[in-house]
């Protein structure tokens, strides 16, 4: 297979920010949830001919075996594994410390690969296995956070994974986190596009020099913020020539975040990546920075609240009463 397939144009050599472990993250990578069947052929496609370097995942997704078989090819086509940045992220039924090591080795087996680049806690609950949605009384059950925390450091000194982090954390929690982590979470992915901005948190991980990558960055038409119709962005794609979907993924990285936009169709996840070598300019970005009425898509209401039994009995207490 001819060199030129895999490499990018030099204005679209993928931007990446450093993490403060050293290492680098690439400014956007494939986001692989509800990617089912075509998960594989998405993340081929992704990387060999789209030129992505990074690729997230998660065990809850049901799609790593799946991932690892797009992997797989796309390194057997020349890509170098060290080139490559694989996210995924550990289940709240095995928020236990018992479990840890032994869901990382199912996500490797199931990715074949030696080592995460970044393994991160998925939602700072612990759920009983086999939990329905919403839960039953009793199915969520005490989360040792101090207890798994260490074990994923112990991930990281066994060169099993580079980096840890988290994933939909309120203040509240990260910082009982910063009180005994002895290594740091280097990123918090969290839902954020102009229709959430996450500020307090976004604000809050600067502050500890913790990276952010954004999840569901084009919003969500299922959960009633289709941001890709949204006016105020369709008015600056129009006027930069840029599909809104490049407008949505060049805000989040020139807010100083990573972005993972989802998509199993070709063209868009092209489409996706061509982020580089252009700005949306000053005022079009405070104006994407304005946007009104701020509200979360997935506030994990469906996942996490019993309303008669608790303990979360509302999405408010998901996320500790900050919003």
């Amino acid at each position: 297979m001819a060199q030129a397939t895999f490499t990018t144009p030099q204005d679209q050599q993928a931007e990446s920010f450093t993490l403060l472990s050293g290492h680098t993250i690439p400014a956007v990578g494939l986001g692989t949830w509800k990617s089912g069947s075509k998960a594989s052929e998405s993340v081929f496609t992704a990387i060999v001919e789209a030129g992505y370097r990074h690729i997230d995942t998660a065990a809850q997704y049901g799609v790593q075996e799946e991932v690892g078989q797009g992997l797989k090819p796309a390194m057997q086509a020349g890509i170098e594994r060290k080139d490559l940045f694989v996210t995924s992220k550990i289940w709240c039924s095995d928020l236990f410390p018992d479990r840890v090591r032994p869901a990382l080795n199912k996500t490797l087996q199931d990715l074949q690969l030696d080592y995460l680049d970044l393994y991160l806690i998925h939602w700072p609950f612990h759920l009983k296995d086999g939990a329905s949605r919403p839960p039953k009384a009793g199915e969520i059950l005490d989360f040792d956070m101090q207890g798994v925390w260490r074990e994923m450091e112990k991930l990281v000194k066994e060169n099993l994974v580079k980096d840890i982090g988290i994933c939909n954390f309120s203040l509240k929690k990260l910082n009982k986190l910063l009180g005994f982590a002895q290594t740091m979470p280097f990123v918090c992915q969290m839902e954020m596009h102009p229709g959430w901005r996450n500020d307090k948190m976004l604000e809050a991980c600067k502050k500890n020099g913790i990276h952010v990558t954004a999840y569901s960055p084009l919003g969500s038409s299922e959960g009633g913020r289709d941001l890709i119709h949204d006016q105020t962005v369709e008015r600056i794609a129009r006027k930069l020539n840029k599909s809104p979907g490049q407008v949505l993924v060049r805000w989040a990285i020139q807010g100083g975040t990573s972005v993972i936009p989802k998509s199993s169709n070709p063209d868009r996840i092209k489409e996706n990546i061509k982020v580089f070598g252009w700005k949306i300019p000053e005022q079009d970005f405070k104006a994407l920075c304005s946007i009104s009425d701020q509200k979360r898509v997935l506030d994990g209401e469906d996942l996490f609240v019993n309303k008669e039994a608790g303990p979360f009995r509302s999405a408010a207490d998901i996320w500790d009463h900050e919003d």
